[in-house]
């Protein structure tokens, strides 16, 4: 178990650390292997690096935008936010999601949201994310927990879509983000073609050996053969060695850095 952060301590902020980095059930499970003779080993590595003095540092001033507070590893978060915030078209339609007087934004997702494109467009310093993460229904532990920021997108956006049905600003996420492939097949040793249109909000594509996202584009849709065990079966034909081609219209897109 690894966790890892950075902070700049000064006279506002003189304690940073952990407040949760695993739970004690966890810990405790013989099967995890953390306990060896009632024995628990914790390492810490401290790094000191060039101090920056950011806080003289007015973002507002030099570029016009504030940035995110990190709540401990919620940097991915942050970035899928920044984008989210930047699309004028998605901003309008948070701000126009309907909610009541009663509503919290600790407890409601589009209020949390509209709070929180709210502070970013008006607020001259940097703005906290712990209204929209208590509105996921994270704790502390979550905060300092990466997660992946595809699987972030696609259930916040679900989420919206759910909230932004029978309101003016319904089908808002699907307008923006659906996009539509073919997977389209044709067999190399008989005369049988078949092809299927499927849907997506979001795309993951190859760096690995890709000197660009156009080379991750070509990637993405290059001919795949399918023969052994992935070959095809071709109704009346059986199974059949065929090609792979997938046609895509991109609308958002995951860089995958892994293999």
């Amino acid at each position: 178990m690894v966790a890892d952060t950075h902070h700049q301590f000064n006279e506002r902020e003189s304690d940073w650390g952990f407040t949760s980095f695993m739970p004690l059930t966890e810990v405790n499970d013989p099967s995890r292997g953390f306990l060896l003779n009632d024995t628990l080993v914790v390492e810490a590595e401290v790094i000191v690096k060039r101090i920056i003095d950011y806080w003289s540092y007015d973002s507002k001033k030099e570029t016009g935008y504030v940035g995110l507070k990190n709540q401990g590893a919620t940097c991915y978060m942050n970035s899928l936010l920044q984008t989210l915030y930047h699309i004028p078209y998605f901003r309008k339609a948070v701000y126009h999601m309907p909610t009541t007087d009663n509503d919290m934004p600790s407890a409601s997702i589009p209020l949390a949201l509209q709070s929180l494109f709210y502070k970013l467009q008006y607020n001259d310093s940097s703005v906290t994310t712990k209204e929209l993460t208590d509105s996921f229904g994270w704790d502390s532990y979550d905060s300092f927990m990466q997660h992946d920021v595809q699987e972030l997108n696609r259930v916040l956006c679900e989420k919206l879509e759910d909230k932004m049905k029978r309101t003016v600003v319904e089908g808002t996420i699907q307008q923006l983000f659906e996009g539509h492939h073919t997977n389209y097949i044709e067999c190399i040793n008989v005369d049988y073609k078949s092809n299927r249109k499927e849907s997506f909000y979001d795309l993951q594509l190859d760096v690995k050996g890709c000197q660009d996202v156009y080379a991750s584009f070509d990637k993405f849709v290059e001919v795949e053969h399918l023969e052994g065990d992935n070959k095809y079966h071709a109704e009346q034909y059986g199974l059949q060695v065929g090609c792979w081609l997938c046609l895509y219209k991109l609308l958002l897109n995951q860089l995958c850095y892994f293999t």
